[in-house]
């Protein structure tokens, strides 16, 4: 993926803080990079990007986006390939995404040209914090936010642009173990005509609470159900949600502006093509599903995103119900994290160029 050249200035540290951190104590999202990206939409336009030391920012209380919700994000991943070289995983579908989301959320858009040579300039200048171990990665958050500085509800004028990272390692994964579910049938994620296709932080804000509640029923995450009738699942949590069933892998479609449309998600697609696997994605419904886990059509169940790569489920919730999947079913989702974490890691061919070598 070749990505037009662009001016950015540096400011960098004088000495790294790697070497102080103890790679076997890193909690996921907690340890940052040296460095962080800005850049800022003034006037209409986007200045030259900057490379600066990692540390605080200082705005006004009137902050727009603080009070009115203008902010977006991404999640991607670094990896580095068995020969050593530090590569992105598809960013071409995150620049396309960051671009559906600004649009939506009536903020000014980054080209994906753009957008992928800041990404590969932060990364490239950080690299050395990509990890070698393993299934370790480098867990990098591009996000944009309203600056303007008034209370008034109207879009702002100027927007800042960034991108942070941090450590992504054995002992910092997502998910340490597999997960119980709950079908969520009160509280919603997005409604039809609304931001859920959307990466916008607003859409986490409002999940916190029911999943404190599900937490407290003793549940990892919950389903989100679709907000019209609660008879279709959407999506799990944090990620998208993928069943196999009669050896069909079946998805929540992506047509609809309720469910985000997940970089994973589409890599597991494809690869489950390329094999042979058939693939529906359509409307799923509670029913389907429940039915499913009673007579055993439905062999597996799992996540996909980002951060939580693919995330078997152990057992799914609803009403008073609990069922369970048996983990020595989950051949295909196995197979498609080992692979997907050949191809992240060099040693298979990558045959259809989802890496950018940094």
């Amino acid at each position: 993926m070749e990505v037009t050249n662009y001016s950015i200035n540096k400011k960098l540290v004088e000495k790294s803080r790697l070497s102080e951190i103890d790679m076997d104590n890193v909690k996921f999202g907690r340890v940052f990079t040296d460095h962080m990206l800005i850049m800022d939409f003034i006037d209409g336009e986007w200045k030259i990007p900057e490379i600066v030391p990692f540390g605080n920012l200082t705005f006004h209380p009137a902050l727009l986006s603080i009070h009115y919700g203008q902010s977006i994000f991404e999640g991607m991943k670094a990896y580095r390939t068995e020969a050593g070289k530090p590569v992105l995983f598809r960013p071409d579908l995150n620049a396309k995404r960051f671009a559906y989301s600004a649009k939506r959320m009536d903020m000014p858009e980054i080209s994906p040209e753009l957008f992928t040579f800041c990404v590969k300039e932060f990364v490239s200048q950080d690299k050395e914090w990509v990890p070698e171990k393993e299934g370790d990665s480098l867990y990098i958050r591009p996000f944009m936010f309203a600056t303007d500085s008034y209370i008034g509800i109207k879009s702002s004028e100027t927007y800042r642009f960034m991108i942070i990272a941090s450590l992504a390692v054995s002992g910092g994964v997502y998910y340490s173990a597999d997960l119980k579910v709950k079908i969520e049938e009160k509280y919603v994620r997005a409604a039809e005509g609304g931001v859920g296709s959307v990466k916008a932080a607003g859409n986490y804000g409002a999940s916190l609470y029911p999943e404190r509640k599900a937490k407290e029923e003793g549940y990892n995450q919950i389903i989100w159900t679709d907000a019209k009738s609660h008879e279709y699942v959407e999506e799990a949590g944090t990620m998208n949600l993928l069943f196999v069933k009669d050896g069909v892998l079946i998805t929540p479609s992506e047509e609809t502006d309720t469910i985000l449309h997940g970089t994973t998600k589409r890599a597991v697609i494809d690869v489950a093509k390329s094999w042979g696997v058939k693939v529906e994605e359509r409307k799923i419904s509670v029913k389907e599903v429940i039915e499913g886990l009673e007579n055993g059509s439905i062999s597996e169940a799992f996540g996909a995103g980002t951060a939580a790569t693919i995330a078997p489920i152990t057992e799914i919730g609803f009403r008073s119900n609990h069922y369970k999947l048996d983990p020595e079913n989950r051949t295909f989702s196995k197979k498609v994290l080992k692979t997907l974490n050949d191809i992240k890691f060099g040693r298979i061919k990558d045959e259809n160029n989802w890496l950018f070598y940094v």
